[in-house]
């Protein structure tokens, strides 16, 4: 065992803390330990897929199963949850439920289609979210993959049933075949286009194990030269830069926050405390951070930059690690305000202390007896309108006689 994946729900830190101490007891393990989000975690456990999936475990453990694979591939992994239940954002459960699952199924197959998917190991949902491919189709590739063995080329794929011309075309250059008969096979190019990169390898005569990589080779081609009918400049651009890197993935480096020792709750939070989270949630007005304390802080839209900001997306983005100040903490309403500008100085809001400072009297309105038998020089600013009465009439400064 090398890593260590923990859930970032209840008792996380504790679990933290207990991992920490075994690194520290027994360095030559050379462990390494890293928290994870399990949002959506139990919805999964509880899924008729989990229980074909993992049949002979507790629904805690395919929970914690969940947990450690999201850590060796997030997208593989979230699929399987339907995208409501990680919660994605401000307003969620007031927009049709119609209009926001199709829009979340766009965004999630946009994403799997950028990364592309093993087919010798992808899971049905995953599959199943591959342009030109269906649940039912999905199934058929996993049931065709279990019974003949692995995937060798792509053309293989032709052979699983109901998988036909028109679905082979749409899927093809998403579906990577690694350490297969073609290593095109594991990138992005589409087996239609292997003519153009056959010609290229024939320009640069060289071997295409040889050419793929070779970037100082690859960027002296002019793509001009590599166009026919079908094929126009765009693709055999796009074509390159695959050969670049092929099956490059165009997710960034994985990251990490390391919570602050000692930092565990609410109450341990101090205003002006400098510290390090992961941005967990984008709304319109700001990002939610989390630093460890089981709930969320907020960095309001005015505190993300020294610059003004019109959309909070183009300075934060979900998973991202940050660094924060603490603003202000409300243990009662369990609100935790933060800001990413760390040369902000601490602003104090009205507390206790200032709430303590006894009002300014407000100014006493006379009755009109008073007015008339006292106080006949000073009228009230409020301008009582029987003390004015009495003085239009010439009465100020006597008491009038009763009748």
């Amino acid at each position: 065992m090398e890593l260590i994946a923990i859930g970032n729900g209840t008792a996380s830190r504790e679990t933290d803390r207990l991992g920490a101490e075994l690194i520290r007891l027994h360095p030559d393990l050379e462990l390494t330990k890293v928290v994870v989000s399990e949002a959506g975690a139990s919805v999964y456990s509880a899924s008729a897929f989990a229980s074909q999936e993992l049949p002979g475990l507790d629904v805690s453990l395919r929970g914690a199963v969940s947990i450690a694979r999201r850590l060796q591939d997030p997208l593989a992994e979230l699929v399987k949850i339907d995208p409501q239940s990680i919660g994605v954002g401000q307003y969620q459960h007031d927009l049709s439920e119609h209009k926001l699952s199709r829009s979340l199924d766009a965004v999630v197959e946009d994403c799997v289609n950028a990364v592309g998917v093993d087919v010798n190991t992808a899971s049905t949902p995953l599959l199943s979210r591959v342009s030109g491919i269906g649940e039912g189709l999905a199934r058929s590739i996993v049931s065709h993959r279990e019974a003949y063995g692995p995937f060798r080329n792509r053309a293989v794929l032709k052979k699983v049933p109901r998988l036909g011309p028109k679905a082979f075309e749409l899927s093809a250059g998403f579906l990577r075949i690694r350490n297969g008969d073609d290593p095109l096979d594991a990138s992005g190019v589409h087996p239609e286009a292997y003519p153009v990169v056959r010609r290229i390898l024939a320009a640069t005569k060289s071997r295409l194990e040889r050419l793929i990589g070779d970037t100082p080779v690859l960027r002296q081609l002019r793509p001009e030269a590599f166009t026919d009918a079908v094929f126009g400049v765009p693709t055999v651009i796009d074509i390159l830069r695959e050969l670049e890197k092929p099956g490059r993935d165009p997710r960034p480096a994985f990251k990490t926050a390391s919570f602050r020792e000692g930092v565990e709750k609410l109450e341990d939070l101090k205003p002006g405390m400098v510290l390090e989270g992961v941005v967990t949630n984008v709304a319109a007005f700001g990002a939610f951070v989390d630093v460890g304390v089981h709930q969320d802080g907020l960095v309001h839209i005015s505190a993300m930059a020294n610059a003004y900001v019109k959309d909070p997306r183009k300075i934060a983005k979900p998973g991202d690690v940050v660094h924060v100040k603490v603003l202000e903490v409300d243990p009662k309403r369990r609100r935790i305000s933060l800001t990413m500008r760390l040369d902000q100085a601490h602003e104090a809001r009205p507390t206790k202390a200032r709430a303590e400072i006894p009002p300014a009297e407000p100014e006493k309105r006379p009755r009109p007896a008073e007015s008339l038998a006292g106080r006949s020089n000073s009228m009230p600013a409020s301008g009582d309108a029987m003390a004015e009465a009495f003085r239009g009439a010439g009465l100020t400064g006597k008491t009038p006689r009763r009748q």
